[in-house]
């Protein structure tokens, strides 16, 4: 664990956040859809922050007002705003979440968006190197050239200073072919302190395998922890020298957008917290849980007090 005591951040996250409108259904009108924020890396970031994390984001946002709103929610969430920069020649990305009997599903507005011009050359290297966790995405990697190579620039800062580097594969096919995606996530999974792909991502990378398999592959590549996201399952959590299930907790559940993201900004501030592995991925599966129980991704991520609260009424405290 980095106990690094020049740190005035605990994490840093680098990505593209997306102004979310969620379908609403309405029996005597047409389909409507209410506003709220998404964006894995910023949802990685809020899920932190509510957790008591010292979180800091770097982006390139539009001149718009949208881009506005991502500075009000990141300021009310206490994150550190110093390293976003304002493009006022591109937009802030938007994406639209429709809701059937099969699930949830996705319709994006992000090419050419401002956060996609962004380029190695605008990595705040200096607030890297005093962050204890870079966290970092698949997503982040695939939106661009430019943002792919701005995120392999950030690990490389990380690396150099002693930062940790945490990894979301979230792999998206409809934004890179399969095969650049392959190459380029399992190159940065050999670079991460932590890896945290979901079942679905780990299948995409490595071919239909079991949970234990896809494990030992991701440990292979020179990952130290995998934590192997399984849905409402929980999470299969495990390093070198050891592994253990972490069963998932049940709940009502209405939309499961940013629960992964609310898992992995947990997860990361336990273990940040000196929270051995196992009872971090059990916090972190509640409050992924949690955040399952309203629409949207941001808007139903729980407060620290929220986790506690539920995870001492489920008698299965964490730590």
């Amino acid at each position: 664990m980095n106990q690094r005591q020049d740190a005035t951040l605990d994490v840093i996250a680098i990505g593209e956040p997306l102004l979310e409108f969620n379908q609403r259904e309405r029996r005597d009108g047409p389909t409507l859809y209410s506003s709220g924020f998404g964006g894995d890396t910023s949802n990685f970031a809020v899920a932190a922050a509510r957790q008591g994390a010292r979180v800091g984001y770097f982006t390139r946002l539009g001149a718009d007002t949208f881009g506005d709103r991502f500075i009000d929610l990141w300021q009310r969430e206490g994150i550190d705003v110093s390293s976003v920069a304002r493009d006022p020649e591109a937009a802030t990305g938007i994406y639209f979440i429709s809701h059937d009997e099969a699930g949830h599903h996705f319709t994006y507005f992000r090419a050419g968006s401002a956060a996609s011009r962004m380029g190695p050359g605008d990595v705040p290297l200096d607030i890297i190197a005093r962050s204890r966790v870079l966290h970092v995405s698949g997503i982040s990697q695939a939106i661009s050239a430019g943002a792919c190579d701005a995120v392999f620039a950030a690990i490389e800062a990380a690396r150099a200073a002693g930062t940790m580097v945490s990894f979301d594969p979230n792999i998206r096919l409809k934004l890179w072919p399969a095969a650049r995606a392959r190459a380029i996530v399992l190159e940065t999974v050999s670079l991460a302190d932590y890896c945290l792909p979901s079942l679905e991502d780990a299948t995409t990378l490595l071919g239909e395998r079991p949970p234990e398999a896809l494990v030992d592959a991701l440990l292979a590549r020179g990952a130290p922890c995998v934590g192997l996201k399984l849905g409402p399952e929980g999470v299969l959590v495990a390093t070198p020298e050891a592994r253990t299930a972490v069963p998932g907790f049940v709940v009502d559940a209405v939309d499961a957008t940013g629960a992964g993201d609310t898992f992995d900004g947990a997860f990361i501030t336990e273990v940040l917290r000196g929270t051995p592995l196992v009872d971090a991925a059990r916090y972190a599966n509640a409050a992924a849980a949690l955040s399952t129980r309203g629409y949207g991704a941001v808007d139903p991520m729980p407060m620290r007090a929220e986790v506690e609260r539920f995870l001492a009424a489920t008698g299965d405290g964490a730590g």
